[in-house]
């Protein structure tokens, strides 16, 4: 899971940053709307956290960018503006969900994980695909309702994969999602196909069938 934080008040950015990692969320964030800009022009989110009153604009330009773009984002305005006129024109710019500050923490990740759910896996807490059984709720994962022994990283990197199924993911979009914008910084993703790999042999020593294909020159890919 994947979350862009847009948030230019420091203390509350650096509570919600090490909240969100602490619960196992790779978070990045960013305090105003030129970098905001530029990280949804170069990257993909599962969630942008979006707060409105940012030092050299406000939020409702990125939601505007976000759909001149075509992304498909899920968004959660995070303000202290809670009237109800700046509530209907969030929403009519595409975002998806308004949580009014001051909030708790607690609800942040509930409803990060809820919209999450709705984009990607059509509201179910249980995501079956086959013999393959995912718990989003408790992160826990069966096949043949035997249960198998994921890292954190492998399931992150299946649900990405089952999220996207059909669709040739390449090794940059999964280090992308896997590392955020660090990828960049990495000389080569290699460690991709590490992950691709050990995911696979457990897949299949739990009795999985092979539904991850190397697609050679591109990536990736989740089919049955």
């Amino acid at each position: 899971m994947k979350i862009l934080l847009i948030e230019d008040e420091q203390e509350l950015s650096l509570s919600i940053l090490q909240y969100l990692n602490g619960n196992g969320v790779l978070c990045e964030a960013v305090n105003n709307v030129l970098e905001a800009l530029e990280k949804i022009t170069m990257y993909q989110y599962d969630c942008i956290l979006l707060d409105l009153s940012l030092p050299d604009g406000d939020g409702f330009e990125i939601l505007k960018a976000l759909k001149t773009q075509g992304k498909e984002e899920g968004v959660i305005i995070i303000s202290a503006k809670s009237s109800l006129d700046t509530r209907i024109e969030g929403f009519n710019l595409g975002a998806d969900d308004f949580l009014v500050k001051p909030f708790h923490l607690s609800e942040l990740l509930v409803r990060i994980q809820a919209l999450i759910r709705r984009k990607q896996f059509s509201g179910n807490t249980n995501l079956i695909f086959n013999e393959i059984e995912i718990n989003l709720l408790s992160k826990s994962i069966t096949i043949n309702q035997s249960k198998v022994d994921l890292t954190k990283t492998e399931l992150d990197l299946l649900l990405f994969l089952i999220g996207n199924k059909n669709k040739v993911l390449s090794k940059g979009a999964i280090a992308e999602h896997l590392s955020g914008d660090m990828a960049d910084m990495l000389e080569n993703h290699d460690f991709v196909y590490a992950h691709i790999k050990n995911l696979k042999r457990k897949l299949k020593q739990s009795g999985s069938e092979d539904y991850i294909k190397t697609i050679y020159g591109l990536g990736y890919k989740f089919q049955e």
